[in-house]
């Protein structure tokens, strides 16, 4: 059979030591059918459409259809008529939900049709639902529960709660409604794995749902198991502690993929022109395709030749078959069938699905005349060279009209390592761009400033301002100059033509060598100095709290502050990216651990790229 170097085993963690993330998945499952079978007759289920595929990751039509639901409706509409007397609604805990619900029992009310209702809010009811529906009379004909869907495995490694709201909703507006579902998760994972040891924290909003974590886990009534411990070390990091890494772009295959196809709760639909055969097709990407764990943190350069020699591979293994075919025997012909046939027909397809990928991610880039010089621009933006150049160039992208986000992206970049940008060259390109795209967007930049993202430098005279105000403007620079420190202290920004992106020992190749994610620098740097020690100058320029805390126990389960025997969880490291994490940075970190010998765990509220965060703070959402 065609062997595949590089495969699967070597990609993958040690089976033995490293947490078994599918038991979330299990439970989950196991949860929902407690909660369908709450009403053993046929029922119809009603899905929030942000939940369709979140769902299809725990549960596929035939678990739901075993358990007795009927037919299956996203909830998008106030007036539902079709379907039967038994109504199921599985939605998260939101006003327009509510409403939406309210409006179809009051519609079935006014026509005269008798159904049971039941609501499960995920993960949890929130009092403002249950207020709306008092209030649009329907709360007595409703019954109520919670499905506590938390983190979801996306993968073997990566867990996500596939809340895409999560960053506009916490960081630009405030709302604090999630933070109790995070902390939950991290108190659910430690109920799993075992109390995890070494804490640290970067961020306002980590800080507050550590906290919170604890205040939860105090009321918890099981005492739990002291020497229990699967995962080391938790690293819980906010999304604006770093917003640069997630504004680059992502040149690795996965972070590729993911800009260009889009991935959704790990499923991606490709297109007929990947494909070949005039249709779409939806893939799930995760470690159980071979072909793509190989390649998925990959730099794109580095993928064709891989999809090459694989190729080759599985025509000999055809080759095999055909020759025992004419040789007439029957035996091996019959073991080649039943061992190798399946695999085969299993890689020619997964080889004809990435291949397609990369020729179409490579087409529409060479299509896209500005492509290299997008990211030659970028790369002098990171690198603080050729201001002017820059900026000429945005404002031709501008003028162009090309993409609204890819734009807005750029502008955000060159405000951000610039610590601003100086008044004359702000107001030009946000004067270009609403001409360009609409003055509808200037909502968009008022976003973007209070985010921090797209700034004015400010010249106001000291003279003219308070002691209070000079002191506050003084401690906001200091955050706000922070990244071209940052790069200097951490050599974030590697020479050119230094890193190897073929066997990279760099985690800058996943931007293409140009740049090393600050995000996953500073959880190298606190994972190798034991907390923040050392990095007083660093924490100071970054927002929020930065925090490190040790639960050191003994071989014995006794707690202590000796040194003791390192412990097979010492080398796990559970990452929650609060915000939202990219490709990217997943790659970066799976390559930080090859070469330290750690193991990581990527939690998130979300898997994020550049285009995904600005249109989350966009007026209009439909770019």
């Amino acid at each position: 059979m065609a062997s595949f170097s590089g495969g699967k085993q070597q990609s993958f963690p040690n089976q033995e030591k490293f947490p078994d993330l599918l038991e979330l998945k299990q439970l989950a499952k196991d949860h929902l059918v407690y909660l369908l079978q709450s009403i053993p007759e046929q029922k119809d289920l009603v899905i929030d459409p942000g939940l369709m595929r979140p769902l299809d990751r725990i549960a596929g039509a035939q678990l739901l259809k075993s358990h007795g639901v009927d037919k299956i409706f996203k909830l998008d509409a106030p007036k539902l008529e079709v379907g039967g007397d038994v109504r199921m609604f599985l939605i998260r805990p939101t006003v327009d939900n509510a409403k939406f619900i309210a409006d179809q029992i009051n519609w079935d009310k006014k026509t005269g049709k008798n159904r049971r209702y039941k609501i499960l809010f995920v993960p949890r009811k929130l009092y403002v639902c249950e207020m709306i529906l008092e209030e649009e009379g329907v709360f007595g004909d409703v019954t109520c529960d919670e499905f506590k869907l938390d983190l979801i495995p996306l993968d073997r490694d990566i867990l996500s709660l596939e809340l895409p709201d999560f960053f506009p909703g916490f960081f630009l507006e405030g709302d604090q409604t999630w933070l109790h579902t995070i902390a939950s998760s991290i108190v659910n994972l430690q109920s799993l794995f075992g109390t995890i040891p070494h804490v640290y924290y970067q961020g306002r909003c980590s800080q507050m749902v550590w906290e919170l974590a604890n205040r939860l886990e105090s009321l918890q009534d099981h005492p739990r198991d002291a020497n229990q411990k699967e995962i080391g070390h938790i690293f819980l990091m906010d999304r604006d502690v770093d917003y640069v890494s997630a504004l680059c772009t992502q040149t690795t295959y996965e972070g590729l993929v993911d800009e260009t196809f889009g991935i959704r709760s790990g499923y991606c639909e490709f297109t007929p022109e990947v494909t070949g055969t005039g249709k779409s097709l939806r893939l799930l990407l995760d470690y159980n395709d071979m072909i793509f764990e190989e390649i998925r943190s990959r730099h794109i350069s580095n993928v064709f030749g891989y999809l090459s020699t694989q190729a080759k591979f599985v025509q000999s293994g055809y080759e095999k078959g055909r020759s025992l075919g004419t040789s007439g025997d029957i035996r091996d012909m019959k073991q080649f069938v039943r061992n190798e046939l399946k695999d085969l027909k299993q890689q020619f397809k997964s080889l004809s699905i990435h291949i397609g990928a990369c020729e179409s991610i490579m087409n529409s880039k060479s299509k896209q005349l500005s492509f290299e010089e997008h990211l030659q621009t970028e790369h002098s933006i990171l690198e603080g060279v050729g201001t002017k150049d820059s900026i000429t160039f945005i404002e031709e992208e501008i003028d162009q009209q090309k993409s609204a986000t890819t734009t807005l992206r750029l502008m955000c970049l060159l405000s951000l390592t610039q610590n601003g940008l100086p008044t004359k060259d702000f107001r030009n390109l946000q004067t270009h761009y609403l001409h360009s795209h609409g003055h509808e967007q200037m909502l968009t930049f008022m976003n973007l400033r209070k985010l921090g993202l797209y700034t004015e430098q400010v010249t106001a005279e000291v003279s003219k301002m308070s002691v209070k105000d000079v002191k506050t403007k003084l401690a906001d620079k200091v955050k706000k100059t922070a990244f071209k420190g940052l790069c200097k202290k951490f050599n974030l920004i590697p020479k050119a033509g230094e890193v190897n992106l073929k066997n990279p020992d760099d985690m800058s190749f996943v931007y293409s060598g140009a740049y090393v994610p600050l995000s996953c620098k500073l959880i190298e740097q606190v994972l190798a100095r034991g907390g923040w020690a050392g990095l007083d100058d660093v924490s100071k320029q970054l927002p929020g709290t930065s925090y490190a805390e040790h639960k050191v126990l003994s071989a014995r389960g006794t707690a202590g502050n000796g040194v003791v025997p390192e412990m097979p969880c010492d080398k796990i490291v559970l990452v929650y990216f609060l915000g939202g994490i990219t490709f990217a940075e997943i790659a970066a970190l799976k390559l930080l651990g090859k070469m330290k010998g750690y193991q990581f765990i990527f939690a998130t509220t979300s898997i994020i790229n550049g285009d995904e965060l600005i249109k989350s703070v966009m007026d209009n959402t439909t770019y």
